[in-house]
């Protein structure tokens, strides 16, 4: 039997742990429960010690990320489960997760449906991600940012380098996962309502959400992305010109321009696509 560690990243989540703690334990009494603490200012650790859980404190708070890699290399199980803080996620729930595990994959994910996403905004954003990762990897992505995972230990462990420091370690693993041929599955599951205040905040992290859309794409396969935005400037350049050609007989340089911008993305797309290559690759 693996044994399994059980990963909650928390910066300011006492109130939420005070009832989670005890019903993750009453789920898994043999499993290692550790608690990250990412700079709280509240009584987090001192909840940590109430019920007997290991908790890892850092001086300052270093993002969700950080404190996912400072968890995982901090395990001693076979297998992690990874689980927001916040009271989400139902310990009931890491059983169905453990039961993929045992038939062959790598990973297993918590899927949220549209009802557990947190405001519509959210669950546009989510769709629309989970829609790309599954045109650019060909395989079916229900919940691609979902913090509710359990994977082999052995298999995250190799991407810990690649993991950001801040919320996006869910994209980021599930896309190695998928480049990795590591096979990932998907369980549906109901997230509560959180308890406490979000840590989200709409400007900042819809630019942030923005990025994961570019880093979805190099993560896998960059030229998906480069590609399709090559013929793009290549066809406005050709569009130009029939344009110019009819109307003034001649060759402007918007075509020009039009034109090296579609060798120069082709050229990224290609130095990119030899880069992830490379990162990806295993020696030994």
């Amino acid at each position: 039997m693996n044994t399994l560690s059980i990963i909650l990243p928390a910066k300011n989540e006492a109130a939420a742990l005070i009832d989670l703690l005890p019903r993750l334990r009453a789920a898994q009494p043999l499993a290692e429960i550790i608690v990250v603490d990412d700079g709280s200012t509240d009584d987090t650790r001192a909840i940590c010690e109430k019920h007997d859980v290991q908790c890892l404190s850092a001086p300052y708070s270093m993002g969700n990320g950080a404190a996912i890699k400072r968890g995982a290399r901090a395990a001693k199980g076979e297998i992690l489960v990874f689980m927001d803080a916040d009271g989400q996620h139902d310990p009931t729930d890491v059983t169905r997760l453990l039961d993929k595990l045992e038939q062959g994959h790598d990973m297993a994910v918590g899927a949220r449906d549209w009802g557990s996403q947190a405001g519509m905004g959210r669950g546009v954003a989510n769709t629309f991600y989970n829609w790309l990762a599954t045109r650019m990897t060909g395989q079916s992505v229900l919940d691609l940012t979902s913090g509710f995972r359990a994977v082999r230990a052995g298999r995250f462990k190799e991407f810990l380098y690649l993991l950001p420091n801040g919320f996006s370690y869910p994209t980021t693993s599930t896309m190695a996962f998928f480049r990795s041929a590591y096979p990932v599955a998907y369980v549906p599951i109901k997230a509560a309502q959180r308890v406490g205040k979000s840590h989200i905040k709409p400007l900042r992290d819809g630019i942030r959400f923005l990025l994961i859309i570019f880093k979805i794409a190099t993560l896998y396969s960059p030229m998906k992305l480069f590609m399709p935005a090559s013929a793009f400037f290549f066809l406005l350049g050709c569009a130009n010109y029939a344009w110019t050609y009819s109307h003034y007989g001649r060759l402007t340089n918007m075509s020009t321009l039009m034109w090296s911008a579609a060798v120069i993305v082709f050229l990224i797309g290609l130095v990119s696509e030899q880069i992830t290559a490379l990162t990806y690759r295993r020696d030994g």
